[in-house]
């Protein structure tokens, strides 16, 4: 008997090649090592009196990243060997998709409703959507899990961790 999951994922199309994703990557980090070379001149790559500039090694080290990536993206685009597979289908992506949106939203509920606060109502709402319990459970346990490290942060090591804008646990007088 096959699990209906792997033949929805065998008949899911490709949303992105390998060569592409590495191209693409390829590229990012060329512009990573161009930032570095640039930082690492305006630091002073050369060669000073008593030996190297603060920016001599960084220089070399962007140069190599750089250099790398260009391997990576002829390699990527325009090898006879280049890896077309597969690098995700349409199922996988939903799956990281539905895991990658949720923490965006949880990150920005962080800056208005604090730490506590936001990270009870994702455990919550993650058990219900992803974790299929019930609401009740799910809520309980978000509360729970998040009292307790309140209490640890709070109360017990005397470390306040962020509140939010909005402060919603003002009255509790932390």
């Amino acid at each position: 008997m096959s699990h209906p999951n792997l033949s929805e994922e065998a008949d899911s199309p490709a949303v992105a090649k390998n060569n592409t994703v590495d191209a693409v990557v390829a590229v990012l980090m060329f512009i990573l090592g161009a930032v570095v070379i640039w930082e690492a001149r305006r630091l002073g790559a050369g060669w000073t009196s008593d030996g190297p500039g603060s920016g001599y090694f960084p220089f070399y080290i962007g140069v190599i990243i750089c250099i790398g990536s260009l391997g990576v993206f002829y390699q990527a685009v325009f090898s006879k060997s280049k890896d077309t597979g597969t690098f995700v289908d349409r199922v996988q992506l939903n799956r990281v998709v539905s895991v990658l949106v949720p923490a965006l939203v949880y990150v920005f509920a962080v800056v208005f409703i604090g730490l506590y606060v936001a990270s009870a109502i994702y455990i919550a709402l993650f058990m219900i959507i992803l974790g299929k319990y019930s609401r009740g459970k799910a809520v309980v346990l978000g509360v729970l899990v998040m009292a307790f490290f309140f209490m640890m942060f709070e109360v017990w090591f005397k470390v306040p961790l962020y509140k939010g804008t909005l402060e919603p646990l003002a009255f509790l007088g932390y």
